[in-house]
């Protein structure tokens, strides 16, 4: 039961920071200007994002415009743009894989050694996502810190960090423990012996009693004990009956019951449905 807590708090934490990536790749929250000095003016502001420009006035007018050329950008915006999107594409895999390994799921069901694998490697992947989508997070805000304290730049193109710089780095962080989850449930599994169904092979049905080789039938007995008979106004005692039903094509069940010598009519039994 704790590797399958791990297993589901795991999974909705990759899901959960793979939606925060995405949210953070989209948006073009990434640089916000930043108001200091001679560049007082609040009725414009200025962001920037990895897929456009957008400028938003007090107005209330909101105007974008993307990046006409992929080429013409600088390395470090082609570089954070390729690993968030292969961070994306990482965590899509990595969900559909913990889909299928979980214990809560009845995909894979032949083997438990198998499951265990695919729920470990979800974990690696949501592992790998994070720390990729980590990466430009971390070099966008180093920029932006170190380019806000030189003196050299006039205030005018400094900028301040945006909401999609805290975005992507919780997303990262929830990420990369969601996928701890998974390789930590993945390992306690195989320590434990393998991850078989919990009531696989015939339950809730006790196993049949097997006979000896060459037999041919394997049968399940229960004892049952019969209530008090009224016989002739008299009480009878209670007597114990087996019934044995056996699934081979030729065996049957019969029960008799004999008191003070005489023989009398045998109470009624209980069908009994035996799986084995």
């Amino acid at each position: 039961m704790a590797s399958a807590a791990l297993e589901l708090m795991g999974f909705f934490l990759g899901l959960l920071g793979m939606l925060g990536t995405m949210v953070a790749t989209v948006l073009p929250y990434w640089q916000i200007s930043a108001h200091i000095g001679s560049n007082i003016v609040t009725a414009v502001a200025n962001m920037r994002g990895l897929w456009m420009e957008c400028v938003y006035q007090s107005t209330g007018a909101f105007q974008c415009e993307t990046y006409n050329s992929m080429l013409a950008l600088s390395s470090d915006l082609q570089a954070s743009r390729a690993l968030m999107v292969i961070s994306l594409v990482l965590s899509i895999v990595a969900i559909a894989m913990a889909a299928l390994g979980m214990q809560c799921t009845l995909c894979l069901e032949g083997g438990g050694a198998v499951k265990s694998r695919v729920a470990g490697a979800s974990g690696g992947l949501f592992l790998t996502a994070g720390f990729l989508s980590l990466i430009p997070v971390s070099w966008t805000t180093h920029e932006v810190v170190d380019t806000f304290y030189r003196p050299n730049v006039p205030s005018s193109m400094k900028f301040e960090l945006g909401e999609c710089l805290y975005v992507g780095l919780a997303s990262a962080l929830i990420s990369m423990l969601g996928g701890g989850m998974l390789c930590v449930s993945c390992c306690e599994a195989q320590d434990g012996g393998g991850r078989g169904r919990r009531h696989a092979g015939g339950y809730p049905y006790p196993a049949g009693v097997v006979g000896a080789p060459g037999a041919g039938a394997r049968t399940t007995s229960q004892t049952y004990r019969n209530p008090v008979l009224q016989v002739g106004g008299a009480n009878a005692a209670s007597r114990g009956q087996t019934l044995v039903r056996s699934t081979s094509h030729s065996s049957q069940s019969s029960a008799h019951g004999v008191q003070g010598g005489a023989k009398k009519p045998a109470a009624a039994g209980y069908d009994i449905t035996g799986y084995v």
